[in-house]
């Protein structure tokens, strides 16, 4: 191929119309694909995960192959592997002697900062291409960020909706609001089962891959079995449209809830083939617009649903970006305690917790309210160290990737940024957990007790959170009524929680 172009196309990367492959010669260009342990293991990612981006990896190589395209396709278990990028990018051009390599803009800064040691490394010119896949180019997200103090999402997603025409009447929002997000806090009602989400039972590459992956990664959190996520643009696309005719109509209304033994609910499970490129996100956008329009859906689902790709996922891939690297390392309300085991599957007495953390070990999934006012309301109100909580949700969700990752745990789960992104922290007692899901029957701690044998740890932990905090927080208005609360509480009360919530912190032995 001497003088052709080397196309590098990282592993979440599989759109078929990814930047890197923009003017590809297949008689003179090849393509790298590169299965590095270095990223199955800088974490100890779940076992579906590393079989998710490996057999769509495998699967997107053989679609490429079958048009055509040369395709330089290392595998994990290949013997000369060197299992790092630099490295096999390094072999690669050895190889195929290539005029330049050309790359598209990567979904992590440890990544973009290797990848542009490349050239100097390679010897070759290296062009970094931005990421067509997503609706706000980055040069955009900066224009629109330059000069504010605080980046509020909801102005973000408004322009984006103009920008877009999505849910739009002319220059008006459709239904004559922005987020209907006020319609949308539900809980589930006794007898009320959600449908199940389709399983795209794996193929012959994919139980090659569970195998390798078993074998390799076995001590990692969580294991392989019940594998079914889609791995194809194909089974993507089918995703989706079971989505829009089966849960749909009621996501809106239930996407706050939370349920024992209903693990998905009405939720879409899209972001694992959005994120890998498997899925477009304006095509998923347009399909809840048009149920909508058709009657198929009411506007706060399809309202719901685009916020969450249009609004979130372009608003926190931007703030990722625009504040990095610096961003990981801030930790304003100096949280430093280590994460507790139960994260990691011990024993809790805690029943909203256990059973988060039991579908994240089975599934690689927990929906967004279990993993922003469940598991990250914990580590928040607990004061669990930044690194160590962003760390374990990198690791243990399927759909995890830094971009979308780090500004939600940080920002928005533990108020780590100090309010760039969240007015506000989002932190709760047990009242919240008790209103929007069934966990606290049959729990051995009581939602309305903050002292004593029975009390639940959200409590106690909760007004300790905002004792320890008061003085920062009161100079925010939207802290004020609980600040209030507090103030007005008998200060033998306040003393006795505070008490509770140093023993239970000691016994976790943070």
């Amino acid at each position: 191929m001497s003088g052709g172009a080397l196309r590098v196309v990282l592993g979440d990367q599989l759109a078929r119309d990814i930047a890197a492959l923009d003017g590809l010669d297949p008689a003179r260009d090849v393509v790298l694909l590169m299965e590095v342990e270095e990223e199955c293991t800088h974490l100890p990612h779940h076992p579906q995960k590393i079989v998710l981006v490996l057999s769509a990896m495998r699967h997107f190589a053989r679609a490429l192959s079958a048009r055509g395209v040369r395709v330089d396709h290392v595998r994990l278990e290949d013997p000369a592997n060197t299992h790092a990028f630099r490295t096999e990018v390094l072999r690669a051009v050895a190889r195929h002697r290539p005029a330049r390599i050309v790359a598209t803009h990567p979904g992590e800064w440890r990544v973009l900062a290797d990848m542009r040691g490349w050239e100097q490394a390679a010897g070759v010119p290296v062009e970094i291409r931005e990421d067509g896949r997503f609706l706000c180019p980055l040069p955009r997200f900066r224009a629109w960020a330059a000069g504010r103090r605080q980046y509020r999402m909801e102005f973000f997603y408004r322009e984006m909706r103009r920008a877009t025409g999505l849910l739009m009447e002319g220059d008006e929002p459709a239904g004559g609001r922005w987020n209907f997000d006020a319609e949308n806090r539900a809980a589930l009602p006794k007898g009320l089962r959600p449908p199940p989400p389709p399983r795209f039972p794996p193929d012959a590459i994919t139980r090659e891959v569970m195998a390798l992956v078993a074998a390799r990664f076995g001590t990692h959190f969580g294991n392989v079995s019940g594998f079914a996520w889609p791995v194809t643009a194909r089974d993507a696309r089918a995703a989706l449209e079971a989505f829009i005719r089966d849960r749909l109509p009621l996501f809106g209304a239930y996407q706050d809830a939370m349920a024992a033994g209903e693990p998905t609910l009405f939720h879409s499970l899209l972001s694992t083939s959005l994120n890998l490129g498997l899925l477009d996100p304006l095509t998923a956008c347009r399909a809840a617009e048009a149920a909508w329009r058709e009657g198929r859906a009411p506007l706060n689902a399809a309202e719901g649903f685009i916020r969450q790709i249009l609004g979130w996922r372009e608003y926190v891939r931007g703030i990722y970006w625009h504040l990095m690297p610096g961003y990981a390392g801030t930790n304003a309300l100096g949280a430093a305690r280590p994460l507790p085991a139960f994260y990691w599957g011990a024993p809790t007495t805690m029943r909203c917790i256990a059973e988060a953390v039991a579908q994240t070990r089975d599934l690689a999934y927990a929906h967004h309210i279990q993993r922003l006012m469940v598991t990250g309301n914990f580590a928040l109100l607990a004061g669990i160290a930044p690194a160590e909580i962003n760390a374990w949700y990198l690791a243990v969700y399927a759909d995890a990737v830094e971009w979308v990752e780090l500004p939600n745990t940080h920002g928005m789960a533990i108020h780590a940024d100090g309010g760039v992104m969240a007015s506000k922290p989002y932190a709760a007692s047990g009242a919240y957990i008790n209103r929007m899901s069934d966990y606290c029957g049959g729990c051995a701690h009581d939602p309305k007790q903050a002292t004593g044998p029975r009390a639940c740890p959200f409590n106690f932990l909760y007004w300790d959170f905002i004792a320890r905090h008061a003085e920062r927080f009161a100079a925010n208005p939207r802290m004020a009524m609980p600040l209030r609360s507090l103030a007005r509480m008998d200060p033998r009360k306040v003393a006795a929680m505070r008490a509770e919530a140093a023993r239970f912190l000691a016994a976790l032995g943070a």
